[in-house]
């Protein structure tokens, strides 16, 4: 049973943390994917065929690959409240000057360099959050900051589109209008960041002493568990089995999902949708229903204090729905499809966050969530390059779909046989309960 002071600090800190991170996180994928958006013009302009678009959006995953772990490591050195609000300032930057690009060699590059600019940004709030939310809370909280990206592409969709719209104003094209209008809030919310992010619970005025005493010593309770099994050093956690398999899961995920991201307005648009507008609104309906999938399976996987089997369910569940896409492609059943495949890739997130915390701590915990994250992120260069060339090829999204949905089935596998992790924490709290 919760006591008072328990539910009372976690109210306090779920109402400070959250509204912020989810704010930021939904700036974040505004500007990741709102190229998703400016291709339904961008790519006559440019001269990029589906291939060249899918290779040059996805070297962002290559940036965000190669610098991932050495800026969470200078988060966690710096702090978090001074390192986030650098990557939110730079990024911001970046994501405007992807206005200039000219051809496919400038996209390429520009896309590269603002993958180096937020790279850490999302493992560092996971990270952060081990600061402040014991274990019970941590599908729920990463369920709720990954919301963030859903609805980024739910409402950014007609905010872009619209902005599209302005074609010719400033004598620029609507999709260079577009990049500059939704880079601008990302640059201010990074000098607010600056304003309102606390470091850590030792500095939050916002609790009383007697929640600052419970929240503190139940973290250092729950590192003690962990640590009492295991301890790793930076490179002991980012190459441990675990890990590993971790990350291919992740992998398999995150390809499957943004191949078929990065493509959802094209298709909507190849069903005989002509108007820019309307794609934009059609674009909502997977992502509302990977928004309530996301936060309803997060509580629910935390109700049950169960990770690996609820991961499991979703890698299915995604799986089945691009299956459906693929067979149904050229009617609106291929949207039901990616409806379905979006409930499972979102409703994955909350179970998959939850489980690096299970067993690690310090600096191979930053470490090894940087890890985890940049080699699943991967997928987001696979996977668009992937299906542009299927598309390319046989003139149809299908095949590139089938090609997902089988990462998302070999994703499924890894985590029924391998992802056997034991939650210290929660066998304390049942064994203390018990007793």
């Amino acid at each position: 049973m919760e006591t008072d002071v328990e539910k009372t600090a976690m109210r306090k800190i779920y109402l400070r943390l959250l509204p912020f991170a989810f704010l930021a996180y939904s700036l974040c994928y505004v500007d990741r994917i709102n190229a998703t958006f400016a291709a339904l013009t961008m790519r006559t302009d440019l001269g990029l065929s589906a291939t060249a678009y899918g290779f040059a959006v996805g070297t962002f995953y290559w940036g965000y690959f190669l610098f991932e772990v050495p800026s969470n490591l200078i988060m966690e050195k710096v702090g978090a409240r001074l390192w986030i609000a650098r990557i939110m300032i730079s990024w911001g930057i970046l994501a405007g000057i992807t206005a200039f690009a000219t051809g496919p060699v400038s996209l390429t590059v520009i896309r590269f360099m603002l993958g180096v600019a937020e790279a850490g940004f999302f493992p560092g709030m996971i990270l952060y959050f081990t600061y402040w939310f014991p274990a019970r809370h941590h599908a729920r909280i990463v369920s709720g900051l990954l919301s963030g990206f859903v609805i980024a592409v739910a409402g950014g969709a007609p905010i872009s589109t619209a902005l599209m719209s302005l074609d010719g104003m400033f004598g620029l094209r609507g999709w260079q209008i577009m990049y500059i209008a939704e880079a601008i809030p990302t640059v201010i919310m990074g000098f607010v960041t600056l304003a309102v992010m606390i470091d850590r619970p030792e500095q939050a005025k916002f609790l009383t002493a007697a929640e600052k005493t419970w929240l503190i010593d139940k973290l250092a309770s729950e590192r003690a568990a962990k640590e009492a099994v295991r301890t790793f050093n930076i490179w002991q956690g980012m190459f441990d089995r675990k890990v590993l398999l971790l990350s291919l899961n992740y992998f398999g995920i995150v390809t499957a999902s943004l191949g078929m991201l990065f493509f959802i307005p094209q298709i909507i648009k190849s069903l005989g949708v002509t108007h820019n507008m309307t794609v934009g609104w059609l674009t909502m309906i997977p992502y509302i229903c990977g928004a309530i999938s996301m936060v309803v399976w997060g509580r629910i996987s935390d109700r049950m204090h169960e990770r690996r089997w609820n991961l499991l369910t979703a890698c299915i569940v995604s799986t089945i729905g691009l299956v459906i896409a693929g067979m149904t492609m050229g009617t609106w059943w291929a949207m039901v499809g990616m409806s379905i495949a979006a409930i499972g890739f979102y409703g994955s997130k909350g179970p998959f966050w939850a489980m690096p915390p299970m067993f690690l701590t310090g600096s191979a915990a930053a470490a090894s969530l940087a890890w985890i994250n940049s080699i699943g992120n991967l997928g987001g260069f696979f996977g668009p390059w992937y299906v542009g060339v299927i598309k390319d090829l046989t003139d149809s999204y299908s095949g590139g779909l089938y090609g997902l949905g089988l990462l998302g089935l070999i994703a499924s596998m890894i985590a029924a046989f391998g992802l056997q992790i034991d939650d210290v924490t929660a066998r304390r709290t049942a064994s203390a309960r018990a007793g």
